[in-house]
């Protein structure tokens, strides 16, 4: 089995560059892993549904959220239509850089989606390895990361450099005040999608 996060800068994939006013994130998308997500993320991209979107949820040593073109948390929808089904791997994980869905509860996934931004795993990795995740994950949640978000919420992406892990510390750092919304917008400018 193979783990595209491991090796995210050697990993051949679809590449998305979002740009954002604190700068720029880059993502690799796991196309084979999560194909109808990666699709749903690259043909919304494409149209500029993202464009000018702000990451309305922002949560230190959590994780940012974005996608809502209404900027509530409570909108967005996909090219499928409605909503779509769950695409959980067991190649791809919630660890820290991952690019997630988020839902309202299974097989709910539209538009919005989240980047796991936690450097502070609270429980040691052996634990993991205990509940059975495979020790080069458990290795690599380490460093952080959402582990109980794992079988709940579709990984289909990764952050690619050391850059975009700054643009994403940078921006979880910002104030937030009700419902975790920044003070002052964090906007995707626009999103670039390099094929494969």
């Amino acid at each position: 089995m193979t783990y595209p996060q491991i090796d995210i800068e050697n990993f051949d994939a679809t590449t998305a560059i979002m740009h954002t006013n604190h700068g720029d994130l880059t993502i690799k998308l796991f196309d084979e892993l999560a194909p109808k997500t990666v699709k749903n993320f690259v043909e919304l991209s494409k149209k500029g549904y993202y464009d000018g979107v702000i990451f309305h949820r922002i949560i230190k040593d959590f994780m940012i959220q974005g996608g809502d073109p209404t900027g509530t948390g409570m909108g967005g929808s996909s090219i499928y239509g409605d909503k779509f089904e769950d695409e959980f791997s067991l190649n791809a994980f919630n660890i820290r850089g991952a690019v997630s869905m988020a839902n309202a509860g299974p097989d709910t996934n539209g538009s919005q989606f989240f980047i796991v931004q936690n450097q502070n795993l609270p429980y040691p990795k052996e634990a993991l390895v205990e509940g059975g995740w495979p020790e080069e994950i458990a290795e690599r949640y380490t460093k952080g990361g959402t582990p109980h978000l794992d079988g709940r919420h579709t990984v289909f992406g990764q952050l690619a450099n050391e850059e975009s892990f700054k643009v994403m510390d940078d921006i979880a750092s910002v104030e937030t005040g009700i419902q975790d919304k920044p003070v002052d917008d964090v906007v995707i400018t626009s999103i670039d999608i390099i094929e494969k």
